[in-house]
């Protein structure tokens, strides 16, 4: 891939109606591999839990599958939901993660909870208190990830030329200004999540982390990224046929209701309420779905608008080909346009 604006993936393992939760996990790591053969540079994966539809809770679990089966893009969790765990912990597992594909591995990591408060506490009956803790973890975990002692004890295992280039890159993720003046303050890369808020306080939070970055060790200068959802078919009526599936998801999730992504002919069928397609219209105005060239000038501009050399692109549809073919075209199309 030569585009100027580099490409990368996040996946969520998302559920599909009529197969089960299963295959979407083993579709992530498929589709890891479809995405390097197309030059894409980090491929993502999610942390959440207790969702019917997003079904991918072990984003270190995953990096492991795609880790063997892969062999030059950079693997990464968006995120790890550090408040629920142990930062030593983290940093053994992801030392694991660089031992299987050294010098690859992306380590993000959140302050939210991947789901509701009933099932952080299943996750750790101390987590009240602990997101206060995270600048602190965030510390904490980068000593530990970089194989130096730290509090009396070594995070293992470590290569036996140690090599700065095999770190685990640390990055923070958020959709918020704490997440960018966290970043910033700490010198390290920054993520929003575009896609979760529609694109509301982009430009502030990136604005905030650029102003207030202090370099490191590790990275002298910012380093930004924003992840968008897009979907891309060979024209702008099919694209608008396949997005109904997450349309109707989006609708449905704010009414509390949510469940495997359905087919878009399922949801053609039974269509929108008035109101329904009131919410429907304003989420297609602030929509990255078309034709390949449709697309990638919008995701351009975009990228120009906010001075970014790379995005991370998010891609749900109901038929796994649909998106291989999407991230396919969007990769050649970025190539192409000026």
């Amino acid at each position: 891939m030569t585009s100027s604006i580099r490409l990368s993936v996040l996946d969520q393992s998302v559920s599909l109606a009529g197969h089960g939760e299963d295959a979407a996990l083993r579709d992530t790591v498929s589709l890891a591999v479809h995405c390097e053969a197309l030059g894409y540079d980090r491929f993502w994966v999610s942390e959440h839990h207790s969702l019917p539809t997003i079904v991918g809770t072990a984003p270190e679990v995953l990096m492991a599958a795609i880790a063997v089966s892969t062999r030059r893009i950079r693997i990464g969790s968006a995120g790890v939901m550090l408040p629920h765990y142990s930062a030593f912990k983290v940093a053994e597992v992801f030392r694991v993660l660089d031992a299987l594909a050294p010098g690859r591995i992306d380590l993000g990591v959140g302050r939210a909870p991947g789901g509701d408060a009933r099932t952080a506490r299943a996750l750790n009956p101390h987590v009240s208190g602990m997101a206060e803790d995270f600048p602190q973890q965030v510390m904490d975990l980068q000593a530990w990830v970089s194989g130096q002692p730290h509090h009396g004890v070594v995070a293992h295992p470590c290569p036996p030329h140690p090599d700065p280039q095999r770190v685990p890159d640390l990055w923070i993720l958020g959709s918020s200004d704490y997440g960018a003046q966290l970043a910033a303050h700490q010198g390290l890369p920054y993520a929003f999540a575009y896609f979760f808020m529609d694109g509301q306080g982009v430009e502030q939070a990136l604005q905030l982390y650029h102003s207030l970055y202090r370099a490191s060790a590790r990275h002298a200068q910012p380093h930004a990224t924003i992840c968008v959802w897009a979907l891309v078919a060979d024209t702008d009526e099919e694209a608008r046929h396949l997005a109904l599936s997450r349309e109707r998801w989006r609708v449905d999730r704010m009414r509390g209701i949510l469940g495997p992504l359905k087919s878009p002919d399922e949801v053609a069928r039974q269509g929108f309420t008035p109101d329904e397609m009131h919410t429907v219209q304003a989420l297609r105005r602030k929509a990255f779905v078309g034709s390949p060239a449709t697309v990638a000038e919008q995701l351009k501009t975009l990228a120009q608008s906010l001075g970014l050399q790379e995005l991370v692109v998010n891609t749900w549809a109901h038929d796994p080909q649909v998106r291989r073919r999407s991230y396919a075209l969007l990769a050649q199309a970025m190539e192409q346009t000026p």
